[in-house]
């Protein structure tokens, strides 16, 4: 319990709450991001495949009159009759063609015989060296066209579309700001003109029919989600263990400096008991000295030997007890 308490600080504290937090951005946002992703590209590549191994059809029968876009019909190659608006044209910005600067035009089509009007995207121009760019204008006449039905984009704040010195600019292709921008009201999808139709410019590559990198990326998060608490949990284990380990050692030590101690500390006595000691050794002294003096043919009781054996008795005593 004390090594409990001891973790019961803002450091580890602290610490504990960021690997619940980062586990839990992991799992619930990080990783089901970036396999959502996947997914959508999936997907994406899916109808992409059907869609080129389908043949056009009239556009009434995939995208009828007044009716949104099914995401299921996306990519799939429509045809259609009527004219170009070349006059409600609007140029999109920031586009890149074999690696130089380029623009991609917006023409609005009004089919024939109805006033329904879609936006088409005629394909790409690349700019000239000095930054400037020539768009071929439209037929005028009516044509038929064959085109792939593709889903509006939305704008970014700040990215809106503008009219800059009479000309229409864009950055994204968002159908509904592009009719408030013309005046012009248009349906809430836009067709990708198919390569050698009338009025079409350079071709614009179907997206290339890979997976990239978002699925590897989920799974690293899902990792990054199960290694980083079980790191926090080694260390702390790691930690508790050598707390564990000093506290034994400081309490061995102590251990060993009790016996120390009691092995190095003189014998306590008692007053009594020194007088006894001190008793026999007066006596032993005695009989040794009147051996003594039988031995050498003196008398027992001579005073000498009772002298020289008080003192030996005296120094036996001093040296054992320093007094």
């Amino acid at each position: 319990m004390r090594v409990l308490r001891s973790f019961l600080k803002p450091g580890w504290l602290l610490l504990v709450l960021f690997v619940v937090a980062f586990a839990a951005a992991c799992f619930a946002i990080l990783a089901p991001w970036q396999l959502g992703k996947n997914s959508d590209t999936e997907q994406r590549n899916d109808l992409i495949r059907a869609a080129v191994d389908t043949d056009a059809v009239p556009i009434d029968r995939l995208a009828p009159p007044g009716r949104p876009l099914d995401p299921n019909n996306e990519w799939h190659e429509v045809t259609l009759r009527g004219r170009y608006l070349p006059d409600d044209q609007v140029m999109l910005r920031f586009r890149y063609s074999q690696e130089r600067p380029a623009v991609e035009a917006l023409t609005p089509f009004r089919i024939s015989g109805t006033d329904r009007v879609i936006l088409v995207n005629r394909g790409i121009v690349a700019t000239s060296e000095n930054g400037q760019v020539s768009v071929p204008t439209p037929p005028s006449d009516e044509v038929t066209i064959a085109a792939r039905l593709r889903k509006s984009e939305g704008t970014s704040p700040g990215k809106e579309p503008r009219a800059e010195g009479g000309q229409s600019t864009a950055y994204t292709i968002d159908t509904a700001q592009l009719s408030r921008l013309t005046g012009v009201p248009m349906a809430s999808y836009y067709l990708q003109l198919s390569p050698s139709q009338p009025g079409s410019l350079g071709e614009i590559d179907l997206p290339q029919l890979e997976s990239g990198p978002f699925l590897s990326y989920g799974l690293q998060w899902l990792a990054f989600g199960v290694m980083v608490p079980l790191g926090a949990a080694y260390f702390i284990y790691s930690e508790i263990k050598a707390r564990r380990a000093r506290r034994s050692e400081g309490a061995s030590d102590a251990e060993q400096g009790e016996v120390v101690a009691v092995v190095e500390a003189p014998p306590a006595t008692s007053r009594s008991e020194r007088e006894r000691v001190r008793q026999s050794l007066r006596e032993a002294g005695s009989r040794s000295g009147n051996d003594v003096d039988i031995a050498s043919g003196g008398q027992i009781g001579d005073g000498s030997a009772s002298a020289a054996a008080d003192e030996a008795v005296r120094t036996k005593l001093a040296q054992r007890y320093g007094k």
